[in-house]
């Protein structure tokens, strides 16, 4: 008897064990949390949904395994002789659909959520191209708009394996896009010439960049700070070379950087006005 109780002690810790490295595996492996209230709501609401599709699993593979083995032969057992069982039916048809409507419930709220792109405080257009990411601040006033484009800066010497590679190893980028925290700001994401995916997993939003459509999506990122992404669809050879990244800046610090990203548009705009004159051509020319 005392064999069998360490035996059991025994066994218990080796399962307690297993469980604790299971979870924390899993959590390693699970969905990023994120930092805003959308991505919170799609890491409880994916948590949710498989917590109930392993209790559903459970419970059918459960009875199945406990069924086959109380009822095998060599216990005696004899199959049951019926062509049908109406409740039976009525029950695995009404159940299912039920934890269908269940699930559907939290689900219905994340998407409306996610899709409200109402009351957006700035609005910046995503453009995709082979290889690169353009973003455009979008203002009602032309003056106050402007745009440039994102590429991938790391080395060719870290790509051709020359050089040690760093933590943000293809995740770097020569002009990052730039939006204020605690403000609820709406994408406008489409492409020039193929389909693109723009995906930022701390922000909890992806959307397809399709040429001729533009599709929204929206964010409000409390906290400040430095956030990567990548293209998602598979769009040519280059395609694991056009990072996302995503510089927000707290309130005050992203009006200043922005009112000199406009004047710096509005004094390059009077320069270019100025060259194409015909009273400017004809003094620089000497005529």
């Amino acid at each position: 008897m005392n064999t069998f109780k360490r035996l059991l002690t025994k066994g218990a810790s080796i399962a307690f064990l297993f469980s604790v490295s299971g979870m924390l595996l899993a959590d390693e492996l699970n969905l990023r949390p994120g930092v805003t209230e959308i991505s919170k709501s799609v890491y409880d609401l994916h948590n949710l949904i498989l917590l109930i599709c392993v209790l559903i699993g459970v419970v059918v593979y459960g009875v199945m395994f406990v069924s086959m083995y109380l009822h095998r032969k060599s216990r005696g057992h004899e199959p049951a002789q019926f062509d049908d069982n109406h409740t039976l039916e009525i029950a695995w048809t009404i159940i299912p659909t039920l934890i269908l409507v269940g699930m559907f419930i939290p689900s219905y709220g994340v998407l409306k959520e996610m899709y409200n792109t109402e009351n957006a405080e700035m609005t910046v257009e995503v453009r995709g191209y082979q290889w690169k990411w353009e973003y455009k601040y979008v203002d009602e006033d032309y003056n106050n708009s402007f745009s440039f484009f994102s590429n991938l800066s790391t080395p060719r010497a870290q790509i051709k394996n020359r050089q040690v590679k760093t933590e943000t190893y293809l995740l770097e980028v020569d002009e990052p896009l730039r939006i204020p925290a605690n403000r609820k700001v709406k994408f406008l994401v489409t492409a020039e010439d193929v389909i693109h995916a723009w995906w930022v997993p701390d922000f909890g939003i992806k959307r397809d960049a399709v040429p001729g459509i533009i599709n929204e999506l929206w964010a409000i990122v409390p906290e400040p700070g430095t956030y990567r992404g990548q293209c998602t669809e598979l769009c040519g050879k280059d395609h694991g070379f056009m990072p996302i990244v995503v510089e927000v800046l707290p309130e005050v610090e992203f009006d200043l950087w922005y009112q000199d990203k406009v004047a710096e548009k509005i004094a390059l705009d009077q320069s270019k006005k100025r060259q194409s004159d015909p009273e400017f051509l004809t003094v620089s020319s000497g005529g």
